[in-house]
Protein backbone atom coordinates (compact mmCIF):
# COMPACT_ATOMS: atom_id res chain seq x y z
CA UNK A 1 0.00 0.00 0.00
CA UNK A 2 1.35 3.42 -0.88
CA UNK A 3 2.26 5.45 2.19
CA UNK A 4 2.45 8.69 0.23
CA UNK A 5 -0.75 10.67 0.70
CA UNK A 6 0.24 12.99 -2.14
CA UNK A 7 0.07 10.04 -4.57
CA UNK A 8 -3.41 9.22 -3.30
CA UNK A 9 -4.51 12.87 -3.60
CA UNK A 10 -3.25 12.94 -7.18
CA UNK A 11 -5.15 9.75 -8.00
CA UNK A 12 -8.30 11.12 -6.38
CA UNK A 13 -8.02 14.38 -8.35
CA UNK A 14 -7.69 12.45 -11.64
CA UNK A 15 -10.65 10.25 -10.68
CA UNK A 16 -12.77 13.33 -9.97
CA UNK A 17 -11.79 15.40 -13.02
CA UNK A 18 -11.17 12.64 -15.54
CA UNK A 19 -8.05 14.31 -16.94
CA UNK A 20 -4.44 14.94 -15.91
CA UNK A 21 -4.76 18.61 -16.77
CA UNK A 22 -7.89 18.97 -14.63
CA UNK A 23 -6.19 17.26 -11.70
CA UNK A 24 -3.09 19.44 -12.10
CA UNK A 25 -5.23 22.58 -12.04
CA UNK A 26 -7.16 21.39 -8.99
CA UNK A 27 -3.98 20.64 -7.03
CA UNK A 28 -1.97 23.55 -8.47
CA UNK A 29 0.91 21.35 -9.66
CA UNK A 30 2.47 20.53 -13.03
CA UNK A 31 0.74 17.85 -15.09
CA UNK A 32 3.95 15.82 -15.15
CA UNK A 33 3.77 15.63 -11.36
CA UNK A 34 0.26 14.17 -11.60
CA UNK A 35 1.39 11.53 -14.11
CA UNK A 36 4.37 10.59 -11.95
CA UNK A 37 2.27 10.29 -8.79
CA UNK A 38 -0.46 8.24 -10.48
CA UNK A 39 2.17 5.87 -11.91
CA UNK A 40 3.73 5.54 -8.45
CA UNK A 41 0.33 4.86 -6.86
CA UNK A 42 -0.50 2.15 -9.40
CA UNK A 43 2.93 0.58 -8.90
CA UNK A 44 2.51 0.58 -5.12
CA UNK A 45 -0.97 -0.94 -5.33
CA UNK A 46 -0.03 -3.38 -8.06
CA UNK A 47 -3.17 -2.54 -10.01
CA UNK A 48 -4.20 -0.43 -12.99
CA UNK A 49 -6.46 2.33 -11.67
CA UNK A 50 -7.13 4.16 -14.91
CA UNK A 51 -7.60 3.29 -18.54
CA UNK A 52 -5.75 5.90 -20.58
CA UNK A 53 -7.39 7.20 -23.75
CA UNK A 54 -7.04 10.38 -25.87
CA UNK A 55 -9.89 12.16 -24.06
CA UNK A 56 -8.62 11.48 -20.55
CA UNK A 57 -8.44 8.85 -17.84
CA UNK A 58 -11.33 6.42 -17.25
CA UNK A 59 -11.62 4.56 -13.95
CA UNK A 60 -11.11 0.82 -13.89
CA UNK A 61 -12.86 -1.34 -11.29
CA UNK A 62 -9.83 -0.89 -9.02
CA UNK A 63 -10.02 2.83 -9.67
CA UNK A 64 -13.65 2.90 -8.53
CA UNK A 65 -12.52 1.32 -5.26
CA UNK A 66 -9.84 4.00 -4.95
CA UNK A 67 -12.39 6.76 -5.55
CA UNK A 68 -14.70 5.51 -2.79
CA UNK A 69 -11.95 4.94 -0.23
CA UNK A 70 -9.99 8.11 -1.00
CA UNK A 71 -13.14 10.27 -0.97
CA UNK A 72 -14.00 8.95 2.49
CA UNK A 73 -10.45 9.63 3.69
CA UNK A 74 -10.52 13.13 2.19
CA UNK A 75 -13.77 13.91 4.03
CA UNK A 76 -12.30 12.65 7.30
CA UNK A 77 -9.26 14.88 6.83
CA UNK A 78 -11.57 17.86 6.13
CA UNK A 79 -13.54 17.11 9.29
CA UNK A 80 -10.35 16.87 11.31
CA UNK A 81 -9.12 20.17 9.88
CA UNK A 82 -12.42 21.85 10.77
CA UNK A 83 -12.24 20.50 14.31
CA UNK A 84 -8.67 21.76 14.74
CA UNK A 85 -9.53 25.14 13.21
CA UNK A 86 -12.49 25.58 15.53
CA UNK A 87 -10.84 24.36 18.68
CA UNK A 88 -8.85 27.42 19.70
CA UNK A 89 -9.60 29.26 22.94
CA UNK A 90 -9.61 32.66 21.25
CA UNK A 91 -12.24 34.00 18.87
CA UNK A 92 -10.06 34.21 15.80
CA UNK A 93 -9.25 32.34 12.62
CA UNK A 94 -11.60 31.11 9.92
CA UNK A 95 -15.18 30.10 10.61
CA UNK A 96 -17.54 28.94 7.84
CA UNK A 97 -21.24 29.81 8.09
CA UNK A 98 -23.74 28.56 5.52
CA UNK A 99 -27.14 30.11 5.08
CA UNK A 100 -30.01 30.37 2.66
CA UNK A 101 -30.04 33.04 -0.04
CA UNK A 102 -31.98 36.17 0.95
CA UNK A 103 -31.25 35.88 4.69
CA UNK A 104 -28.35 38.35 4.64
CA UNK A 105 -30.51 41.28 5.89
CA UNK A 106 -31.36 39.17 8.95
CA UNK A 107 -27.96 37.59 9.56
CA UNK A 108 -25.35 40.24 8.74
CA UNK A 109 -26.51 42.91 11.23
CA UNK A 110 -25.96 40.31 13.96
CA UNK A 111 -22.52 39.22 12.73
CA UNK A 112 -20.99 42.62 11.98
CA UNK A 113 -20.64 43.68 15.66
CA UNK A 114 -18.91 40.36 16.39
CA UNK A 115 -16.48 40.90 13.51
CA UNK A 116 -15.78 44.44 14.73
CA UNK A 117 -15.09 43.21 18.26
CA UNK A 118 -12.78 40.36 17.16
CA UNK A 119 -10.45 41.59 14.45
CA UNK A 120 -8.80 38.18 14.11
CA UNK A 121 -12.04 36.43 13.17
CA UNK A 122 -12.36 35.61 9.48
CA UNK A 123 -15.85 34.57 8.40
CA UNK A 124 -16.74 32.72 5.23
CA UNK A 125 -20.44 33.34 4.70
CA UNK A 126 -21.79 31.02 2.01
CA UNK A 127 -25.36 31.09 0.68
CA UNK A 128 -26.72 28.09 -1.16
CA UNK A 129 -29.91 26.05 -1.21
CA UNK A 130 -27.96 22.80 -0.91
CA UNK A 131 -27.28 21.39 2.55
CA UNK A 132 -23.60 21.64 3.46
CA UNK A 133 -22.31 18.64 5.42
CA UNK A 134 -21.10 19.71 8.83
CA UNK A 135 -19.90 16.17 9.55
CA UNK A 136 -17.57 16.35 6.54
CA UNK A 137 -16.11 19.70 7.59
CA UNK A 138 -17.84 21.74 4.87
CA UNK A 139 -18.99 24.31 7.45
CA UNK A 140 -18.82 25.08 11.18
CA UNK A 141 -22.39 26.39 11.46
CA UNK A 142 -25.46 26.28 9.25
CA UNK A 143 -28.68 28.28 9.19
CA UNK A 144 -31.48 26.13 7.81
CA UNK A 145 -35.22 26.51 7.26
CA UNK A 146 -38.12 24.09 7.29
CA UNK A 147 -38.38 20.99 9.42
CA UNK A 148 -35.98 20.59 12.34
CA UNK A 149 -32.74 18.80 11.25
CA UNK A 150 -32.47 15.33 12.75
CA UNK A 151 -28.90 14.20 12.03
CA UNK A 152 -27.65 12.43 15.18
CA UNK A 153 -24.36 14.37 15.52
CA UNK A 154 -25.91 17.80 14.99
CA UNK A 155 -26.80 20.28 17.74
CA UNK A 156 -29.94 22.17 16.70
CA UNK A 157 -31.66 25.21 18.20
CA UNK A 158 -34.29 27.60 16.93
CA UNK A 159 -33.05 30.97 15.68
CA UNK A 160 -36.37 32.65 14.92
CA UNK A 161 -39.53 32.40 12.91
CA UNK A 162 -39.84 34.42 9.73
CA UNK A 163 -43.06 35.71 8.23
CA UNK A 164 -43.73 34.95 4.59
CA UNK A 165 -45.94 37.13 2.41
CA UNK A 166 -46.97 37.67 -1.19
CA UNK A 167 -46.17 41.04 -2.71
CA UNK A 168 -47.12 42.92 -5.85
CA UNK A 169 -46.23 46.27 -7.37
CA UNK A 170 -48.97 48.97 -7.30
CA UNK A 171 -48.89 48.96 -11.13
CA UNK A 172 -49.72 45.24 -11.18
CA UNK A 173 -52.70 45.73 -8.87
CA UNK A 174 -53.92 48.66 -10.98
CA UNK A 175 -54.01 46.39 -14.05
CA UNK A 176 -55.13 43.07 -12.53
CA UNK A 177 -57.09 44.01 -9.41
CA UNK A 178 -56.79 42.62 -5.85
CA UNK A 179 -55.29 39.19 -5.29
CA UNK A 180 -58.24 37.23 -3.95
CA UNK A 181 -58.17 34.13 -6.16
CA UNK A 182 -54.55 33.09 -6.96
CA UNK A 183 -55.76 31.14 -9.99
CA UNK A 184 -56.62 34.48 -11.64
CA UNK A 185 -53.16 36.04 -11.26
CA UNK A 186 -49.64 35.78 -12.63
CA UNK A 187 -46.80 34.62 -10.38
CA UNK A 188 -43.03 34.67 -10.11
CA UNK A 189 -41.94 31.81 -7.83
CA UNK A 190 -39.05 29.88 -6.36
CA UNK A 191 -37.97 26.67 -8.07
CA UNK A 192 -37.66 23.16 -6.65
CA UNK A 193 -35.42 24.41 -3.84
CA UNK A 194 -38.39 26.24 -2.30
CA UNK A 195 -41.03 23.56 -2.71
CA UNK A 196 -41.18 22.84 1.04
CA UNK A 197 -41.72 26.45 2.07
CA UNK A 198 -45.24 26.92 3.51
CA UNK A 199 -46.06 29.63 0.97
CA UNK A 200 -44.95 27.49 -1.95
CA UNK A 201 -46.90 24.44 -0.77
CA UNK A 202 -50.03 26.58 -0.52
CA UNK A 203 -49.54 28.17 -3.94
CA UNK A 204 -48.73 24.88 -5.70
CA UNK A 205 -52.27 23.69 -4.94
CA UNK A 206 -53.91 26.85 -6.26
CA UNK A 207 -51.87 28.36 -9.09
CA UNK A 208 -52.10 26.76 -12.57
CA UNK A 209 -48.69 26.20 -14.22
CA UNK A 210 -49.75 28.49 -17.08
CA UNK A 211 -49.98 31.38 -14.59
CA UNK A 212 -46.33 31.10 -13.54
CA UNK A 213 -44.43 33.61 -15.67
CA UNK A 214 -41.00 32.95 -14.15
CA UNK A 215 -39.27 30.52 -11.81
CA UNK A 216 -35.91 31.44 -10.28
CA UNK A 217 -33.70 30.56 -7.32
CA UNK A 218 -32.30 34.11 -7.49
CA UNK A 219 -34.13 36.42 -5.10
CA UNK A 220 -32.91 39.54 -6.88
CA UNK A 221 -34.30 38.26 -10.18
CA UNK A 222 -37.70 37.51 -8.66
CA UNK A 223 -37.77 40.89 -6.96
CA UNK A 224 -37.03 42.64 -10.28
CA UNK A 225 -39.92 40.91 -12.04
CA UNK A 226 -42.33 41.68 -9.19
CA UNK A 227 -41.22 45.32 -9.03
CA UNK A 228 -41.71 45.60 -12.81
CA UNK A 229 -45.40 44.83 -12.27
CA UNK A 230 -45.26 41.57 -14.20
CA UNK A 231 -46.26 39.17 -11.44
CA UNK A 232 -47.08 38.52 -7.80
CA UNK A 233 -44.59 36.59 -5.70
CA UNK A 234 -43.15 35.76 -2.28
CA UNK A 235 -40.38 38.00 -0.97
CA UNK A 236 -38.72 38.57 2.36
CA UNK A 237 -40.24 41.70 3.97
CA UNK A 238 -36.79 43.31 4.01
CA UNK A 239 -36.82 43.22 0.20
CA UNK A 240 -40.36 44.52 -0.26
CA UNK A 241 -40.05 48.27 0.35
CA UNK A 242 -42.44 50.10 -1.98
CA UNK A 243 -44.39 46.95 -2.80
CA UNK A 244 -47.87 46.03 -1.57
CA UNK A 245 -48.43 43.04 0.70
CA UNK A 246 -51.34 41.23 -0.92
CA UNK A 247 -51.58 38.05 1.16
CA UNK A 248 -50.17 36.43 4.29
CA UNK A 249 -51.52 33.48 6.28
CA UNK A 250 -50.56 32.50 9.85
CA UNK A 251 -49.31 29.07 8.82
CA UNK A 252 -46.94 30.62 6.30
CA UNK A 253 -44.41 31.26 9.06
CA UNK A 254 -41.17 29.33 8.65
CA UNK A 255 -38.68 28.36 11.36
CA UNK A 256 -34.97 29.07 11.00
CA UNK A 257 -32.60 26.64 12.73
CA UNK A 258 -29.04 27.07 13.98
CA UNK A 259 -27.12 23.86 13.32
CA UNK A 260 -23.63 22.91 14.53
CA UNK A 261 -21.71 19.66 14.81
CA UNK A 262 -21.39 18.20 18.30
CA UNK A 263 -17.57 18.12 18.00
CA UNK A 264 -17.37 21.89 17.46
CA UNK A 265 -20.46 23.15 19.26
CA UNK A 266 -18.70 24.07 22.53
CA UNK A 267 -15.67 25.80 21.01
CA UNK A 268 -15.45 29.51 21.96
CA UNK A 269 -15.52 30.62 18.32
CA UNK A 270 -18.72 28.75 17.49
CA UNK A 271 -20.35 29.78 20.77
CA UNK A 272 -19.56 33.44 20.06
CA UNK A 273 -21.22 33.25 16.65
CA UNK A 274 -24.25 31.44 18.06
CA UNK A 275 -24.64 34.13 20.73
CA UNK A 276 -24.35 36.90 18.12
CA UNK A 277 -26.95 35.30 15.85
CA UNK A 278 -29.42 34.97 18.71
CA UNK A 279 -29.23 38.69 19.44
CA UNK A 280 -32.18 40.77 18.25
CA UNK A 281 -31.41 42.30 14.87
Amino acid sequence: MSENWEDIRAGLAVARTGTVSGAAEALQVHHATIIRRVDALEAALGARLFQRHPRGYALTEAGETLLRAATEADERFAQMAAQIAGAGDRIEGELVITSLPELSPLVLPRLIPLMAAHQGLRLRYLTDVRLFRLDAGEAHLAIRAGTRPTEPDYVVSELCRIRQCLYAAPEYLDRHGPVEDPAQHRFCLLGAEGRNAPTMRWLSERVPPANIVMVSNDGAAREAVIRAGLAVGPLAPDHATGLVEVMSLPDWESTLWLVTHVDLHRTPKVQAVLKALRQAG
